[in-house]
């Protein structure tokens, strides 16, 4: 079974318990018609207005950034390769009264599903990059989607904290995974997932990679985008390292001694130049 059906039976089994968890606040967005995600409200002061704008959200999961989106103003397509977690996306989507296109497909069939040169903005969110193996096919594709002038917005696990072993009992901060893009996967076996759930899963394993900070921007550049912003954060909206973690009020985890010894998540922007929609379009004939 190659990588991607690995990954897809794994996230297929987790989207209905991430929906019933109290993690995502999924009841929220039906009751509040100007609830949103705590993920985008962090997102919100260097996203600045998306109102009127066509967007995409690649690898969208369950919808509540995107449902977000959608509520700051934007016309909003959300695009996942679980079936089972669009199945919730549009059921939290329609009892949020929220208007969003989600289209079942891989990232790398994005162009093909969506077409080409046609988003104001693509929105990537936590913990996407890691289950793609080509940084630079993710660029290329960011690039393909975007009209001229157009850009992409990502706040992302910092591939420094990807690299640390994440449950040592002696709360050291070590080093174990690869920090540079791998030709072979990460295989793990990992029972559980990242919210409160009662739920018992049977597909455990994942395929993973990460990829370096000059590995993205390199990639981006390459693609023909110009990066335009990128800050480093000291805070990541789950518990990443049990132990050595307190949380704060707005849900954000920060480490409880020396935060300013690692960083846990990053912001990156990017903007398309006029010459790469160009070649986007010749690459589509």
């Amino acid at each position: 079974m190659d990588s991607t059906e690995v990954n897809r039976l794994n996230w297929d089994e987790r989207a209905p318990a991430h929906a019933a968890s109290p993690g995502y606040h999924v009841s929220r967005f039906a009751e509040d018609p100007e609830f949103l995600s705590y993920v985008v409200e962090f997102d919100v002061p260097r996203l600045g207005s998306v109102a009127g704008l066509r967007g995409v959200h690649l690898q969208c999961h369950i919808g509540t950034d995107t449902i977000s989106l959608a509520r700051l103003g934007a016309q909003m397509t959300g695009l996942d390769f679980s079936s089972a977690a669009l199945t919730e996306a549009r059921r939290i989507a329609e009892s949020a009264g929220a208007d969003v296109d989600f289209v079942h497909a891989e990232v790398a069939d994005a162009v093909s599903a969506l077409g080409a040169n046609g988003f104001d903005f693509v929105y990537t969110g936590i913990g996407a990059l890691c289950w793609l193996p080509d940084i630079r096919l993710w660029a290329q594709t960011v690039s393909d989607l975007l009209r001229p002038g157009g850009r992409l917005f990502i706040r992302e696990g910092h591939p420094m904290l990807w690299s640390l072993h994440d449950g040592r009992d002696d709360q050291l901060l070590v080093v174990e995974y690869p920090y540079f893009e791998t030709t072979a996967p990460l295989d793990l076996d990992e029972e559980g997932t990242y919210v409160e759930t009662d739920t018992v899963f049977v597909h455990n394993t994942t395929h993973t990679w990460n990829h370096g900070l000059g590995e993205i921007i390199t990639a981006l550049l390459d693609a023909g985008m110009s990066i335009t912003a990128l800050d480093e954060h000291r805070s990541v909206p789950w518990e990443a390292l049990p132990g050595n973690m307190i949380c704060d009020e707005r849900g954000e985890w920060r480490m409880r001694t020396g935060p300013e010894r690692l960083p846990l998540t990053y912001t990156l922007q990017a903007r398309k130049s006029a010459q790469s929609a160009q070649s986007a379009h010749l690459r589509v004939r």
